[in-house]
């Protein structure tokens, strides 16, 4: 594990018992959370029976949308580096009875689909992984034609002045936000390696739902 691996893996672990109280509280400020997951989860355009990967899964706050969207005969496996994290999403698991979820504590840069898999998520987790160009370009070379890449994530607004951009900084920080992952543009290279990009900007553009979509796979 490198340092910076190390790093995050530390930061979330103290992050990890709260995280999802944290991710409701944003609501005092208008940022619709939960309803941005929803948008991101239905633009997978996932089918009972599927199988989806969320990267970063964290604390299986997505599960329950996954869960909806591919009903007990599909499959969630949920990718977090973090052991805390993925201890908070197997309570979850439990809590809720869901047999058809698969936890693996993994660097998503060294991840590799091993299963036929319709759609992969990552969300507000994307930007914490430095090598995110590797993972996006594999995403588009393991999806079947049509199967889409989907990323809930948070970014830094070209037109904010430089006080809200440290705020915003400062404000979406339980999210593992700094100053460095938050000039990341996952959406750039997201046109590099699918043939069809689509982006839709929240909440005065500091956050985005990018879908890449897959081509024909060449021989």
């Amino acid at each position: 594990m490198t340092d910076e691996q190390l790093d995050l893996v530390v930061t979330y672990r103290k992050r990890a018992r709260r995280y999802d109280l944290t991710a409701n509280l944003f609501y005092l400020v208008g940022f619709r959370e939960w309803s941005y997951r929803k948008q991101a989860v239905k633009e997978l355009y996932l089918q009972p029976g599927d199988t989806v990967i969320e990267l970063g899964c964290g604390t299986g706050i997505n599960f329950s949308l996954l869960e909806q969207a591919v009903g007990p005969e599909g499959r969630i496996i949920g990718v977090d580096l973090t052991d805390a994290m993925l201890d908070q999403a197997r309570r979850r698991v439990d809590r809720h009875g869901w047999i058809n979820v698969d936890l693996v504590r993994r660097d998503a840069t060294n991840y590799y689909y091993q299963d036929e898999v319709a759609g992969i998520l990552t969300s507000f987790s994307i930007m914490a992984m430095p090598d995110y160009d590797s993972i996006i370009q594999r995403s588009a070379e393991s999806l079947p034609p049509g199967k889409r890449l989907v990323t809930l994530e948070l970014g830094q607004p070209g037109w904010a002045p430089q006080w809200l951009r440290r705020f915003a900084i400062r404000l979406f920080s339980p999210f593992g936000v700094t100053a460095e992952n938050a000039a990341y543009c996952p959406w750039e290279s997201m046109q590099k390696h699918f043939p069809q990009v689509k982006r839709r900007m929240l909440y005065f553009n500091i956050a985005s739902i990018a879908t890449g979509i897959a081509g024909t796979r060449e021989n």
